[in-house]
Protein backbone atom coordinates (compact mmCIF):
# COMPACT_ATOMS: atom_id res chain seq x y z
CA UNK A 1 0.00 0.00 0.00
CA UNK A 2 2.78 2.40 0.94
CA UNK A 3 4.63 1.40 -2.22
CA UNK A 4 1.58 2.30 -4.38
CA UNK A 5 1.25 5.61 -2.58
CA UNK A 6 4.91 6.36 -3.22
CA UNK A 7 4.50 5.43 -6.87
CA UNK A 8 1.56 7.81 -7.26
CA UNK A 9 3.58 10.63 -5.71
CA UNK A 10 6.49 9.87 -8.05
CA UNK A 11 4.28 9.90 -11.16
CA UNK A 12 2.91 13.30 -10.12
CA UNK A 13 6.16 14.93 -9.11
CA UNK A 14 8.27 13.84 -12.07
CA UNK A 15 6.15 15.33 -14.90
CA UNK A 16 5.93 18.62 -13.00
CA UNK A 17 9.70 18.61 -12.52
CA UNK A 18 10.07 17.85 -16.23
CA UNK A 19 8.06 20.96 -17.13
CA UNK A 20 10.22 23.13 -14.87
CA UNK A 21 13.50 21.80 -16.24
CA UNK A 22 12.20 21.99 -19.81
CA UNK A 23 11.88 25.78 -19.50
CA UNK A 24 15.26 25.81 -17.78
CA UNK A 25 16.80 24.84 -21.11
CA UNK A 26 16.78 28.56 -21.96
CA UNK A 27 19.43 29.11 -19.27
CA UNK A 28 21.26 25.79 -19.36
CA UNK A 29 22.44 24.13 -22.54
CA UNK A 30 24.94 21.29 -22.35
CA UNK A 31 25.33 17.59 -22.96
CA UNK A 32 24.71 16.82 -19.29
CA UNK A 33 21.49 18.80 -19.33
CA UNK A 34 20.34 16.87 -22.39
CA UNK A 35 21.03 13.60 -20.55
CA UNK A 36 18.93 14.84 -17.63
CA UNK A 37 16.08 15.78 -19.97
CA UNK A 38 16.30 12.34 -21.60
CA UNK A 39 15.88 10.67 -18.21
CA UNK A 40 12.91 12.93 -17.48
CA UNK A 41 11.45 12.06 -20.88
CA UNK A 42 11.55 8.34 -20.10
CA UNK A 43 10.11 8.94 -16.65
CA UNK A 44 7.29 11.05 -18.06
CA UNK A 45 6.44 8.28 -20.54
CA UNK A 46 6.10 5.83 -17.64
CA UNK A 47 4.05 8.34 -15.67
CA UNK A 48 1.70 8.90 -18.61
CA UNK A 49 1.11 5.19 -19.02
CA UNK A 50 0.57 4.74 -15.27
CA UNK A 51 -2.13 7.43 -15.15
CA UNK A 52 -3.75 6.15 -18.34
CA UNK A 53 -3.97 2.68 -16.76
CA UNK A 54 -5.76 4.17 -13.74
CA UNK A 55 -8.30 5.81 -16.04
CA UNK A 56 -8.53 2.72 -18.25
CA UNK A 57 -9.44 0.53 -15.30
CA UNK A 58 -11.99 3.03 -14.02
CA UNK A 59 -13.73 3.35 -17.39
CA UNK A 60 -13.78 -0.39 -18.03
CA UNK A 61 -13.81 -2.15 -21.39
CA UNK A 62 -13.72 -1.35 -24.23
CA UNK A 63 -13.24 2.32 -23.41
CA UNK A 64 -10.34 1.67 -21.05
CA UNK A 65 -8.40 -0.23 -23.69
CA UNK A 66 -9.04 2.48 -26.25
CA UNK A 67 -7.88 5.17 -23.82
CA UNK A 68 -4.66 3.33 -23.00
CA UNK A 69 -3.92 2.77 -26.70
CA UNK A 70 -4.75 6.42 -27.39
CA UNK A 71 -2.27 7.58 -24.73
CA UNK A 72 0.53 5.50 -26.23
CA UNK A 73 -0.39 6.68 -29.73
CA UNK A 74 -0.24 10.32 -28.67
CA UNK A 75 3.29 9.75 -27.40
CA UNK A 76 4.39 8.01 -30.60
CA UNK A 77 2.71 10.49 -32.94
CA UNK A 78 4.01 13.41 -30.89
CA UNK A 79 7.58 12.13 -31.08
CA UNK A 80 7.40 11.49 -34.82
CA UNK A 81 5.65 14.71 -35.79
CA UNK A 82 7.82 16.90 -33.55
CA UNK A 83 10.96 15.57 -35.24
CA UNK A 84 9.44 15.76 -38.73
CA UNK A 85 8.36 19.38 -38.28
CA UNK A 86 11.67 20.34 -36.70
CA UNK A 87 13.74 19.03 -39.62
CA UNK A 88 14.34 20.56 -43.00
CA UNK A 89 13.85 19.15 -46.45
CA UNK A 90 13.63 15.37 -46.85
CA UNK A 91 15.67 14.44 -43.77
CA UNK A 92 12.72 12.78 -42.02
CA UNK A 93 10.75 11.50 -45.00
CA UNK A 94 11.25 7.92 -43.79
CA UNK A 95 10.92 8.57 -40.03
CA UNK A 96 7.35 7.27 -39.68
CA UNK A 97 8.22 4.15 -41.68
CA UNK A 98 11.37 3.48 -39.67
CA UNK A 99 9.52 3.92 -36.37
CA UNK A 100 6.60 1.66 -37.29
CA UNK A 101 8.91 -1.01 -38.74
CA UNK A 102 11.12 -0.84 -35.64
CA UNK A 103 8.06 -1.15 -33.37
CA UNK A 104 6.85 -4.25 -35.20
CA UNK A 105 10.29 -5.90 -35.11
CA UNK A 106 10.79 -5.00 -31.45
CA UNK A 107 7.44 -6.47 -30.51
CA UNK A 108 7.38 -9.63 -32.65
CA UNK A 109 10.96 -10.63 -31.97
CA UNK A 110 12.28 -8.69 -28.98
CA UNK A 111 9.40 -8.42 -26.51
CA UNK A 112 7.65 -11.70 -27.36
CA UNK A 113 11.00 -13.49 -27.61
CA UNK A 114 12.10 -12.30 -24.16
CA UNK A 115 8.71 -13.16 -22.65
CA UNK A 116 8.78 -16.70 -24.08
CA UNK A 117 12.36 -17.31 -22.88
CA UNK A 118 11.68 -15.98 -19.37
CA UNK A 119 8.43 -17.91 -19.08
CA UNK A 120 10.02 -21.11 -20.39
CA UNK A 121 12.96 -20.87 -18.00
CA UNK A 122 10.59 -20.67 -15.04
CA UNK A 123 7.71 -22.90 -16.17
CA UNK A 124 9.11 -24.96 -19.11
CA UNK A 125 5.85 -24.54 -21.10
CA UNK A 126 3.16 -21.87 -20.99
CA UNK A 127 -0.29 -22.05 -22.53
CA UNK A 128 -2.46 -19.40 -24.18
CA UNK A 129 -5.72 -19.21 -26.11
CA UNK A 130 -4.92 -19.87 -29.77
CA UNK A 131 -8.04 -18.15 -31.15
CA UNK A 132 -7.05 -14.79 -29.69
CA UNK A 133 -3.48 -14.95 -30.97
CA UNK A 134 -4.67 -16.02 -34.44
CA UNK A 135 -7.09 -13.08 -34.57
CA UNK A 136 -4.33 -10.66 -33.63
CA UNK A 137 -1.86 -12.14 -36.12
CA UNK A 138 -4.13 -12.00 -39.15
CA UNK A 139 -5.04 -8.39 -38.36
CA UNK A 140 -1.42 -7.41 -37.79
CA UNK A 141 -0.22 -9.15 -40.96
CA UNK A 142 -2.80 -7.31 -43.06
CA UNK A 143 -2.02 -3.80 -41.75
CA UNK A 144 1.74 -4.42 -41.91
CA UNK A 145 1.49 -5.35 -45.60
CA UNK A 146 -0.78 -2.38 -46.36
CA UNK A 147 1.57 0.12 -44.70
CA UNK A 148 5.10 -1.21 -45.21
CA UNK A 149 5.11 -3.42 -48.32
CA UNK A 150 2.27 -2.42 -50.66
CA UNK A 151 3.62 1.16 -51.25
CA UNK A 152 6.57 -0.34 -53.11
CA UNK A 153 4.24 -1.78 -55.76
CA UNK A 154 1.81 1.06 -56.47
CA UNK A 155 2.40 3.01 -59.69
CA UNK A 156 0.74 6.36 -58.89
CA UNK A 157 3.81 7.45 -56.96
CA UNK A 158 7.37 6.12 -56.99
CA UNK A 159 9.86 5.53 -54.22
CA UNK A 160 7.62 3.65 -51.79
CA UNK A 161 5.23 6.58 -51.34
CA UNK A 162 1.45 6.72 -51.52
CA UNK A 163 -0.37 9.63 -53.09
CA UNK A 164 -2.36 11.73 -50.61
CA UNK A 165 -5.60 10.02 -51.60
CA UNK A 166 -4.05 6.55 -51.34
CA UNK A 167 -2.48 7.40 -48.01
CA UNK A 168 -5.76 8.56 -46.49
CA UNK A 169 -7.62 5.52 -47.84
CA UNK A 170 -5.03 3.08 -46.45
CA UNK A 171 -5.06 4.95 -43.14
CA UNK A 172 -8.84 4.59 -42.97
CA UNK A 173 -8.64 0.84 -43.63
CA UNK A 174 -5.95 0.39 -40.96
CA UNK A 175 -7.96 2.37 -38.43
CA UNK A 176 -11.09 0.33 -39.21
CA UNK A 177 -9.22 -2.95 -38.77
CA UNK A 178 -7.76 -1.79 -35.46
CA UNK A 179 -11.15 -0.68 -34.12
CA UNK A 180 -12.68 -3.95 -35.32
CA UNK A 181 -9.98 -5.92 -33.52
CA UNK A 182 -10.54 -3.90 -30.36
CA UNK A 183 -14.26 -4.64 -30.42
CA UNK A 184 -13.55 -8.36 -30.90
CA UNK A 185 -11.03 -8.35 -28.07
CA UNK A 186 -13.13 -6.48 -25.56
CA UNK A 187 -16.76 -7.31 -26.41
CA UNK A 188 -17.67 -9.89 -29.04
CA UNK A 189 -15.03 -12.59 -28.36
CA UNK A 190 -13.47 -11.50 -25.09
CA UNK A 191 -12.95 -15.14 -24.04
CA UNK A 192 -10.44 -15.56 -26.89
CA UNK A 193 -8.02 -13.31 -25.02
CA UNK A 194 -8.28 -14.89 -21.56
CA UNK A 195 -5.77 -17.54 -20.54
CA UNK A 196 -7.22 -21.07 -20.44
CA UNK A 197 -5.69 -21.42 -16.98
CA UNK A 198 -7.38 -18.26 -15.77
CA UNK A 199 -10.88 -19.51 -15.05
CA UNK A 200 -10.80 -17.74 -11.69
CA UNK A 201 -10.63 -14.39 -13.49
CA UNK A 202 -14.21 -13.44 -12.71
CA UNK A 203 -13.64 -13.93 -8.99
CA UNK A 204 -10.47 -11.89 -9.18
CA UNK A 205 -12.27 -9.11 -11.01
CA UNK A 206 -14.93 -9.00 -8.32
CA UNK A 207 -12.25 -8.52 -5.70
CA UNK A 208 -10.57 -5.81 -7.74
CA UNK A 209 -13.80 -3.91 -8.30
CA UNK A 210 -14.04 -3.20 -4.60
CA UNK A 211 -10.71 -1.34 -4.80
CA UNK A 212 -11.47 1.00 -7.69
CA UNK A 213 -9.80 4.37 -7.58
CA UNK A 214 -11.61 7.16 -5.81
CA UNK A 215 -13.10 10.08 -7.71
CA UNK A 216 -10.24 12.27 -6.49
CA UNK A 217 -7.66 9.90 -7.97
CA UNK A 218 -9.54 9.94 -11.28
CA UNK A 219 -9.35 13.74 -11.46
CA UNK A 220 -5.66 13.67 -10.53
CA UNK A 221 -4.86 10.98 -13.12
CA UNK A 222 -6.81 12.84 -15.83
CA UNK A 223 -4.86 16.03 -15.18
CA UNK A 224 -1.50 14.31 -14.89
CA UNK A 225 -2.07 12.33 -18.09
CA UNK A 226 -2.41 15.59 -20.02
CA UNK A 227 0.60 17.07 -18.22
CA UNK A 228 2.73 13.98 -18.89
CA UNK A 229 1.83 13.66 -22.56
CA UNK A 230 2.42 17.36 -23.14
CA UNK A 231 5.92 17.37 -21.69
CA UNK A 232 6.86 14.15 -23.51
CA UNK A 233 6.12 15.78 -26.85
CA UNK A 234 7.91 19.03 -25.95
CA UNK A 235 11.07 17.36 -24.61
CA UNK A 236 11.16 15.02 -27.60
CA UNK A 237 11.04 17.99 -29.96
CA UNK A 238 13.80 19.68 -27.97
CA UNK A 239 16.04 16.60 -27.99
CA UNK A 240 15.38 15.56 -31.58
CA UNK A 241 18.54 17.21 -32.91
CA UNK A 242 20.63 15.64 -30.14
CA UNK A 243 19.26 12.21 -31.03
CA UNK A 244 20.09 12.67 -34.71
CA UNK A 245 23.54 14.00 -33.85
CA UNK A 246 24.22 10.99 -31.62
CA UNK A 247 23.07 8.57 -34.32
CA UNK A 248 25.32 10.22 -36.92
CA UNK A 249 28.23 10.44 -34.47
CA UNK A 250 28.28 6.68 -33.91
CA UNK A 251 28.10 6.08 -37.65
CA UNK A 252 24.60 4.57 -37.63
CA UNK A 253 22.08 5.32 -40.40
CA UNK A 254 19.15 7.68 -39.84
CA UNK A 255 16.80 4.71 -39.55
CA UNK A 256 18.25 4.19 -36.06
CA UNK A 257 16.30 7.29 -34.96
CA UNK A 258 13.09 5.38 -35.60
CA UNK A 259 14.44 2.50 -33.54
CA UNK A 260 15.13 4.83 -30.62
CA UNK A 261 11.64 6.33 -30.79
CA UNK A 262 10.04 2.88 -30.92
CA UNK A 263 12.11 1.80 -27.92
CA UNK A 264 10.94 4.78 -25.88
CA UNK A 265 7.29 4.27 -26.79
CA UNK A 266 7.30 0.51 -26.16
CA UNK A 267 9.25 0.57 -22.89
CA UNK A 268 6.20 0.54 -20.58
CA UNK A 269 4.45 -2.27 -22.46
CA UNK A 270 7.69 -4.27 -22.60
CA UNK A 271 8.14 -4.09 -18.84
CA UNK A 272 4.51 -5.05 -18.23
CA UNK A 273 4.70 -7.96 -20.68
CA UNK A 274 7.90 -9.34 -19.14
CA UNK A 275 6.41 -9.03 -15.67
CA UNK A 276 3.33 -10.98 -16.79
CA UNK A 277 5.48 -13.75 -18.32
CA UNK A 278 7.38 -14.14 -15.06
CA UNK A 279 4.04 -14.58 -13.29
CA UNK A 280 3.02 -17.38 -15.69
CA UNK A 281 0.60 -15.11 -17.59
CA UNK A 282 1.91 -15.47 -21.13
CA UNK A 283 -1.57 -14.69 -22.44
CA UNK A 284 -1.35 -11.23 -20.90
CA UNK A 285 2.12 -10.77 -22.40
CA UNK A 286 0.85 -11.66 -25.88
CA UNK A 287 -2.21 -9.43 -25.51
CA UNK A 288 0.01 -6.49 -24.56
CA UNK A 289 2.49 -7.18 -27.37
CA UNK A 290 0.01 -7.61 -30.20
CA UNK A 291 -2.16 -4.76 -28.91
CA UNK A 292 0.85 -2.43 -28.96
CA UNK A 293 1.86 -3.54 -32.47
CA UNK A 294 -1.64 -2.98 -33.83
CA UNK A 295 -1.95 0.40 -32.13
CA UNK A 296 1.44 1.43 -33.51
CA UNK A 297 0.09 0.99 -37.03
CA UNK A 298 -3.69 1.14 -36.75
CA UNK A 299 -3.76 4.36 -34.73
CA UNK A 300 -0.41 6.06 -35.33
CA UNK A 301 -0.31 5.82 -39.12
CA UNK A 302 -3.81 7.34 -39.62
CA UNK A 303 -2.93 10.24 -37.29
CA UNK A 304 0.43 10.85 -38.97
CA UNK A 305 -1.13 10.48 -42.42
CA UNK A 306 -3.71 13.19 -41.74
CA UNK A 307 -1.09 15.57 -40.34
CA UNK A 308 1.23 14.75 -43.24
CA UNK A 309 -1.42 15.54 -45.88
CA UNK A 310 -2.52 18.74 -44.14
CA UNK A 311 1.02 20.05 -43.59
CA UNK A 312 2.33 18.85 -46.95
CA UNK A 313 5.09 16.70 -45.43
CA UNK A 314 6.14 13.85 -47.69
CA UNK A 315 6.21 10.40 -46.12
CA UNK A 316 7.84 7.26 -47.51
CA UNK A 317 6.34 4.05 -46.10
CA UNK A 318 7.67 1.23 -48.28
CA UNK A 319 10.57 -0.74 -46.76
CA UNK A 320 13.51 -2.09 -48.76
CA UNK A 321 14.11 -5.71 -49.78
CA UNK A 322 16.35 -6.46 -46.79
CA UNK A 323 13.74 -5.21 -44.34
CA UNK A 324 11.00 -7.05 -46.22
CA UNK A 325 12.88 -10.32 -45.82
CA UNK A 326 13.34 -9.79 -42.08
CA UNK A 327 9.71 -8.76 -41.65
CA UNK A 328 8.42 -11.73 -43.64
CA UNK A 329 10.65 -14.09 -41.66
CA UNK A 330 9.42 -12.59 -38.38
CA UNK A 331 5.76 -13.01 -39.31
CA UNK A 332 6.36 -16.56 -40.54
CA UNK A 333 8.30 -17.65 -37.43
CA UNK A 334 5.86 -16.05 -34.98
CA UNK A 335 2.92 -17.67 -36.77
CA UNK A 336 4.54 -21.12 -36.68
CA UNK A 337 5.74 -20.68 -33.08
CA UNK A 338 2.31 -19.73 -31.73
CA UNK A 339 0.35 -22.26 -33.78
CA UNK A 340 0.09 -24.88 -31.01
CA UNK A 341 -1.21 -22.84 -28.08
CA UNK A 342 1.97 -23.56 -26.08
CA UNK A 343 5.37 -21.91 -25.86
CA UNK A 344 8.83 -23.39 -25.32
CA UNK A 345 12.26 -21.89 -24.95
CA UNK A 346 13.47 -22.62 -28.51
CA UNK A 347 10.72 -20.45 -29.98
CA UNK A 348 11.91 -17.52 -27.90
CA UNK A 349 15.57 -18.12 -28.73
CA UNK A 350 14.86 -18.08 -32.47
CA UNK A 351 12.84 -14.86 -32.17
CA UNK A 352 15.62 -13.20 -30.20
CA UNK A 353 18.10 -14.33 -32.84
CA UNK A 354 16.07 -12.56 -35.53
CA UNK A 355 15.85 -9.49 -33.28
CA UNK A 356 19.63 -9.35 -32.81
CA UNK A 357 20.15 -9.68 -36.56
CA UNK A 358 17.72 -6.80 -37.08
CA UNK A 359 19.58 -4.61 -34.58
CA UNK A 360 22.93 -5.43 -36.14
CA UNK A 361 21.73 -4.80 -39.69
CA UNK A 362 20.16 -1.50 -38.61
CA UNK A 363 23.37 -0.21 -37.05
CA UNK A 364 25.72 -1.81 -39.59
CA UNK A 365 23.71 -1.84 -42.84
Amino acid sequence: MNQNKYLRQWTIALPILSWLLYFGNVFFSSGYYSILLTALLLGSVLAAVYHSEILAYRLGEPFGTLLLAFAITVIEVGLIISIMLGAKGLETITLARDTVFAAVMLILNGIIGICIVIGSLRYREQTFTLKGVSTALITLTAVVVFVLILPNYTVSHSGGEYTSFQLLFIALICLSLYLGFTMVQTIRHRSFFISPRNKILEETMENVKTNKSSRKNIYVSSSMLVVSLGIVVLIAKLLSKDVEYLVIAVGAPRSAVGLIIAGIVLLPEALAAIRAARNDQIQTSLNLAFGSALASIGLSIPAIAIISVISGIRMTLGIDIKSTVLLGLSLFIITISLATGKTNIMQGVVLLGIFLIYLFITIVP
